[in-house]
């Protein structure tokens, strides 16, 4: 019998975020349906090229590979595909020894709805109405955005990097800076340094990264944690005190102080790094890969 799915840690995927369907949705808007499915059915047997967030992906499996006991990992496929142009998908899914074997195909609806069935931790897609929808529901969810430039040098780790407010954290902070202006985000900071943050929305996500890491050494462990944050001294001990009180350890911690975030994040080497606001995705994609969050104050 095969592990509960609860059990493991738990990524689902859109069609399009794993796999380049450049071509094909262009078919989809300006033929219609039945061109689409054509296409895809006379196509089955090629494979797909790798999409945004294969390279994660395959990471993520990959850890089941140091695992003897049981997987660690699972990732489960959503597509808007019916089963027969999704076909195409598994057929591509084997090519590439993806070790991916269950999916739901929703024919054209939206398949986020099925994000809590799966127990998901985490929910990746190019359709931001999707993630948006998922993230209402209380879920971890990101837009992978098109890949830009050069990535970061491949390690072994799997290496995830969040910005803090309105990701791991919720936006109570970022709304007094937004409304009010450092100076009160400031003073805020500070008073409440002994006041734990409520949790954003990748918080559960984040825990069970910790879960995971708990399983090996610390110098043996094949997941790296990175929080890369506009904040500065002295707004940084309040963060730190959360993640203390929610007995969550995260390996690097980086406080900019608003300087730019690309290069920082291809120094730590990120497989992915999630952000709430626009203008830091758009500089962190040229250098990693980037996930959106359109949580929060930010994206009101």
């Amino acid at each position: 019998m095969s592990p509960k799915i609860d059990e493991k840690l738990v990524i689902a995927i859109s069609s399009r975020a794993l796999f380049d369907l450049t071509e094909s949705h262009q078919i989809f808007e300006q033929q219609g349906i039945k061109a689409y499915s054509d296409y895809q059915i006379e196509h089955e047997d090629i494979p797909l090229q790798p999409g945004s967030a294969f390279p994660i992906v395959e990471k993520l499996l990959k850890l089941n590979q140091q695992t003897v006991e049981k997987p660690v990992v699972e990732v489960v496929l959503l597509s808007r595909n019916s089963a027969d142009t999704g076909l195409r998908i598994f057929n591509s899914i084997q090519h590439y020894q993806l070790n991916i074997t269950r999916a739901a195909f929703s024919s054209g609806r939206s398949p986020y709805r099925y994000v809590p069935a799966f127990a998901s931790h985490l929910f990746l897609s190019t359709d931001p109405s999707d993630v948006r929808a998922a993230l209402k529901d209380g879920f971890a969810a990101a837009t992978i955005l098109p890949r830009q430039g050069n990535q970061a040098e491949v390690s072994q780790e799997l290496r995830i990097a969040f910005d803090g407010d309105a990701v791991i954290f919720s936006d109570e902070s970022e709304k007094i800076y937004k409304n009010q202006g450092l100076r009160a985000f400031t003073e805020n900071e500070t008073a409440e340094a002994n006041v734990p943050l409520a949790g954003g929305p990748f918080k559960n996500f984040l825990a069970a990264l910790h879960r995971l890491q708990q399983d090996y050494t610390p110098d043996n462990c094949p997941i790296r944690t990175a929080l890369v944050t506009a904040r500065s001294a002295p707004a940084h001990e309040r963060v730190i005190k959360t993640l203390r009180d929610w007995n969550i350890r995260i390996d690097e911690a980086l406080f900019l102080g608003g300087m730019p975030k690309g290069k920082f994040l291809r120094a730590f080497g990120a497989d992915v790094f999630f952000d709430d606001q626009a203008t830091h995705c758009d500089d962190a994609s040229i250098h990693v890969a980037t996930g959106h969050v359109p949580h929060g104050v930010a994206n009101d």
